[in-house]
């Protein structure tokens, strides 16, 4: 009698994997792209090139990540034609917040009286991912809006994790900048602790929006200065979230 055959996995099919990915994809390409239409352009050639290429499919990664990569290429390619776009944003060291800078007063986050204009802020943030250089955009999008790993992203772009890490902490601290620039600020009171404290502290913070993690110090354990910097931050992240939602184009 002979010992029964061991079960073969069953590939998924590109109709498969294109009707569950493809609502993601268009909402990341909304946010790669400055257009709904770009968006959809994207969306529809980043599907047209992986039906093509299916064949060479051999799936040893998930095949969304295989679509992903495929969607970054035909990103960075259509940039690349374009004269007058930006290759760079700001040095690390004007994107950190200074001791003099002012502060958001997160009172104004939370108490209703003085909310802001939410979809203003949303509008912000939006406007602020797709005026970033693509080497910075990119990573920024596939960590904070469609929430991959590091390490898939890194996979995704072609480069080291640490590089990724890099550019994406640069984009949230730009997009903090934004955040400052809209939102109701006020004089901060002097720092409780040595500047380097407050850089520790923020790459701790960095490296805790990274792993999707709360951080773990309270606020009373922190200056007033960290802890807005800190919730704006977050801020920053949750709108990111938000641009995640939505439905897709309708064909």
């Amino acid at each position: 009698m002979s010992a029964p055959s061991a079960t073969r996995e069953i590939s998924p099919s590109f109709d498969d994997v294109a009707e569950q990915v493809a609502p993601k994809l268009y909402r990341i390409a909304v946010s790669l792209c400055r257009n709904p239409d770009e968006a959809q352009d994207l969306m529809q050639d980043t599907l047209l090139q992986a039906h093509r290429k299916w064949d060479q499919f051999e799936g040893r990664s998930d095949p969304g990540t295989w679509l992903y990569t495929i969607a970054a290429r035909l990103c960075r390619r259509r940039h690349r034609r374009r004269a007058g776009q930006p290759t760079t944003i700001e040095s690390l060291d004007e994107l950190l917040p200074r001791p003099d800078d002012p502060i958001v007063d997160r009172s104004a986050l939370s108490d209703p009286a003085r909310a802001f204009d939410r979809e203003e802020i949303r509008r912000a943030v939006s406007s602020a991912i797709a005026a970033l250089p693509p080497t910075f955009r990119l990573p920024l999008v596939l960590v904070d809006i469609a929430e991959l790993p590091l390490a898939e992203v890194a996979t995704i772009l072609g480069v080291k994790e640490a590089t990724v890490k890099t550019r994406v902490h640069r984009a949230r601290l730009k997009l903090r900048q934004v955040l400052v620039s809209r939102l109701p600020t006020r004089t901060a009171s002097p720092e409780r602790h040595d500047r380097q404290v407050c850089l520790d502290l923020l790459h701790a913070k960095q490296e805790a929006l990274d792993r999707q993690l709360p951080f773990s110090m309270s606020d009373h354990a922190l200056c007033e200065r960290c802890a807005s910097v800190f919730a704006t931050m977050d801020l920053g992240c949750r709108v990111c979230r938000t641009l995640q939602s939505g439905s897709g184009p309708a064909s």
